[in-house]
């Protein structure tokens, strides 16, 4: 079973990838970079390598790299780093996930695969249960974002009787602006006490009438020019 602090809610960043003008990435900064949230903005949850973090543009050793770096950095001072560990292919998932259980993060999120994609939800189901499976000990969140995945599988399906499935389910990152479906998420699922992350900044007022319990955004993160 998965071991939870607990629930991941309120803001939580969805960090940047400091990169060198020869685009590597700029390790010196992310000890700077956890302080400003902390003491600048009072944001203690973070979820990197995803969209904002650019992680599916960055190699498994880069994205293994950032995720150790900000797990070391985060310790004693950030209360939960989720890893988002998401990849084409299941087997480099799988690595990603266990990766982020050895280094001591909190957690990890998955987002469908995009390009062979799973046709219903059972697949997709599936492709989630087998990541994981990797990391049984580590909270595991579905990162739902159709308009980059072109998985048009609704959130509400995906999360009907997930946990029978996935033990270590603990939660959605709803990227979309579909609040149909997002309502239906939290009517249908209130009693497991899932966190129901809101992810599209420009509607989260909306998403938070209509019951998220956190958000996932860049807008925490924007101003970030002294740092490199």
């Amino acid at each position: 079973m998965a071991t939870l602090k607990k629930k991941l809610q309120g803001l939580v960043a969805a960090t940047l990838t400091p990169m060198t003008e020869n685009g590597e990435i700029n390790f010196s900064v992310i000890g700077q970079y956890v302080d400003y949230l902390v003491k600048e903005q009072g944001v203690k949850n973070v979820f990197v390598n995803g969209t904002t973090g650019e992680g599916l543009s960055l190699s498994i050793s880069e994205r293994r790299q950032v995720a150790e770096e900000w797990v070391t950095q985060g310790r004693n001072k950030l209360d939960q780093v989720v890893i988002h560990v998401g990849a084409l292919s299941l087997k480099e998932s799988q690595e990603l996930a266990r990766h982020a259980a050895e280094i001591g993060a909190d957690g990890i999120a998955v987002i469908a695969p995009f390009f062979f994609k799973p046709w219903n939800k059972d697949v997709l189901v599936n492709f989630l249960r087998e990541v994981a499976a990797a990391a049984p000990s580590l909270p595991f969140y579905y990162y739902h974002i159709p308009a980059l995945t072109g998985v048009k599988i609704r959130a509400e399906e995906v999360l009907d009787g997930i946990q029978d499935k996935i033990p270590s389910f603990q939660g959605l990152k709803f990227s979309d602006t579909d609040l149909l479906d997002f309502g239906q998420c939290v009517d249908q699922n209130h009693q497991q006490q899932f966190a129901l992350l809101f992810g599209v900044d420009e509607q989260l007022l909306s998403g938070l009438v209509m019951g998220a319990t956190g958000a996932v955004g860049s807008f925490v993160s924007r101003d970030l020019s002294t740092l490199w």
